[in-house]
C-alpha cells in the first residue's frame, strides 16, 4: 500500500475543491460545548472518508465530527481524521485551519499529513521539510494557567488557534515550541505528533517521552513538542 500516495491524492483534492470548502465557511452551527462547526467540517470528513475508503477498503476512521465513545480499533487499518481543524479560524475567515491525517495499520504508524489548502501548505510523511531557527514558542487558544506562565516566561510567543498550524511550524523549526497542558483530542494530535518524531522533534505526552503509540480517542491529551 503507497500511504504516501493515498496522502498525496487527498492533499490535491483539498486544494482542487477549495472553493466550495470556503463557500461554506459561514454556514455555521453551535455544539453542545459552544464550539462552531460549518458544513464544510461535514463535507471534508465525507470525502475524506470516500477517498479513504477507495483506496484502502475496511478502514476504520475515528473522525472529530462522527466518532462515537467506545469505537472499535481492532481493524487492520486505522485512519484519525480532523476534517477541519481550527474551525473557528476557518468560519471567522482567518486563512490559518487545516486538514489533519494519519492513517495506522496494525497498531503501527503508516504515514501522516498536515495540510492547510487556504495557505497551499501541506507537510506528509517520507517528504523532507524545510527547517528554520526561531526562538517564538506557540501555545494553545484553550487556555489555562500554565500558557500564561509559558507566555511570561518567553520574549516570543504566539496563539494561533489551529493545532495544525501550530505542529506544523514546530516540526519546521518556524516554532521552538509548541505546548498545549489543557490537553487535545487524537484528532487534533495524532498526525501532529507521528510527524515531530518522524523529523527528530522532542515530544513530551502527559509529561512523558511519547512513544510513538497510537493516541486514546476518548481523552484529551497534553503535548509539548521542542525542536
Amino acid at each position: 500500500m503507497n500511504i504516501g500516495k493515498v496522502l498525496d491524492d487527498i492533499w490535491a483534492y483539498s486544494v482542487e475543491t477549495l472553493d466550495q470548502t470556503l463557500s461554506l465557511r459561514r454556514n455555521i452551527a453551535w455544539k453542545p460545548d459552544g464550539s462552531p462547526v460549518t458544513d464544510a467540517d461535514f463535507l471534508h470528513e465525507r470525502w475524506i472518508g470516500e477517498m479513504l475508503r477507495a483506496r484502502i477498503p475496511g478502514i476504520t476512521m475515528v473522525a472529530e465530527e462522527s466518532y462515537q465513545a467506545g469505537m472499535a480499533l481492532d481493524s487492520q487499518w486505522v485512519a484519525i481524521v480532523d476534517p477541519i481543524d481550527g474551525t473557528e479560524n476557518f468560519c471567522s475567515g482567518l486563512r490559518e485551519w487545516g486538514i489533519a491525517l494519519s492513517i495506522w495499520h496494525e497498531g503501527k504508524h503508516a504515514g501522516s499529513a498536515l495540510m492547510m489548502p487556504e495557505l497551499n501548505a501541506c507537510m506528509r510523511s517520507g517528504q523532507p521539510v524545510e527547517k528554520f531557527q526561531s526562538r517564538i514558542v506557540g501555545c494553545s487558544s484553550s487556555y489555562n494557567e500554565q500558557i500564561g506562565k509559558v507566555i511570561s516566561e518567553n520574549t516570543e510567543s504566539r496563539i494561533m488557534g489551529c493545532a495544525v498550524y501550530n505542529q506544523y511550524n514546530v516540526i519546521r523549526g518556524s516554532y521552538s515550541r509548541f505546548v498545549n497542558p489543557k490537553g487535545a483530542y487524537c484528532w487534533d494530535l495524532q498526525a501532529g505528533v507521528s510527524l515531530a518524531l518522524e523529523n527528530n522533534c522532542t515530544v513530551f505526552l502527559e509529561g512523558e517521552p511519547y512513544d510513538g503509540k497510537l493516541l486514546a480517542p476518548d481523552r484529551r491529551h497534553r503535548i509539548d513538542i521542542r525542536k
